[in-house]
C-alpha cells in the first residue's frame, strides 16, 4: 500500500539571486546569499527569502516581501527553478505541526534590481537571532562549495547546475 501524503505545514519562497550583465552571459557572476550566525552555532549561509505569510498571495509575491525585507532589495527576471521538501514537524515557535509534517521550500532563479541594505526591515533586523551578513561569493562550483550553504541539496543542486542556473536568466528564454 502507497504512503499517503505527508501534510505541508511550512512553505517557503527563497531567492536564488545572481549579479551578472544581461549583456555579457559569459562574464563572471556573483550569488547573494545570508551569512547567518546564531549564538554557539557555526556559521551557514542561505538564500534570500523566507515563510509564505497567509496575506501573501502567492509564493512569488512571498519572495518578493522576503527579498525587499532582508535585502532591502527588488528582484527580476523570477523563473522557478528547484524545490526541496524537508521533515518540518513543529511551528517556528516549537509547538508540534505535525508528526509527519514536511516543509517545502520553493527556489527562483532571479536577478538583482537594486539592493539598499540600508532599507532592511523585518524581525530578522529588527529582532535578530546572531547575526544576518549579506555576502556575495562567485556564481562557480567553487564559489557555492566553499561554505556552509543549506539546505545541502541546495548546494548539491547549484554546484551541478552553475551554467543551467546562469542559462534560465537568458534573454532567449521567455
Amino acid at each position: 500500500m502507497a504512503n499517503p501524503p505527508r501534510p505541508v505545514v511550512k512553505r517557503t519562497a527563497r531567492a536564488i539571486l545572481l549579479e551578472l550583465d544581461p549583456d555579457a552571459p559569459h562574464a563572471p557572476a556573483s550569488i547573494i546569499l545570508i551569512k547567518r550566525t546564531r549564538p554557539g552555532s557555526r556559521p551557514y549561509w542561505i538564500t534570500p527569502g523566507g515563510g509564505v505569510e497567509p496575506a501573501d498571495r502567492t509564493v512569488v509575491e512571498a519572495l518578493h516581501r522576503e527579498v525587499d525585507e532582508e535585502l532591502g532589495g527588488k528582484i527580476v527576471d523570477v523563473v522557478p527553478a528547484f524545490v526541496d521538501t524537508i521533515a518540518h514537524t513543529h511551528h517556528d515557535d516549537g509547538t508540534l505541526a505535525h508528526p509527519h509534517g514536511v516543509k517545502v521550500q520553493h527556489f527562483f532563479v532571479c536577478r538583482l534590481a537594486t539592493m539598499d541594505p540600508s532599507q532592511r526591515h523585518g524581525p530578522e533586523v529588527e529582532e535578530p537571532n546572531g547575526e544576518y551578513e549579506i555576502v556575495r561569493l562567485p556564481f562557480t562550483r567553487e564559489g557555492v562549495t566553499s561554505v556552509n550553504v543549506v539546505p545541502p541539496a541546495l548546494r548539491a543542486f547549484l554546484a551541478a547546475n552553475i551554467e543551467g542556473v546562469r542559462a534560465m536568466l537568458a534573454p532567449d528564454l521567455a
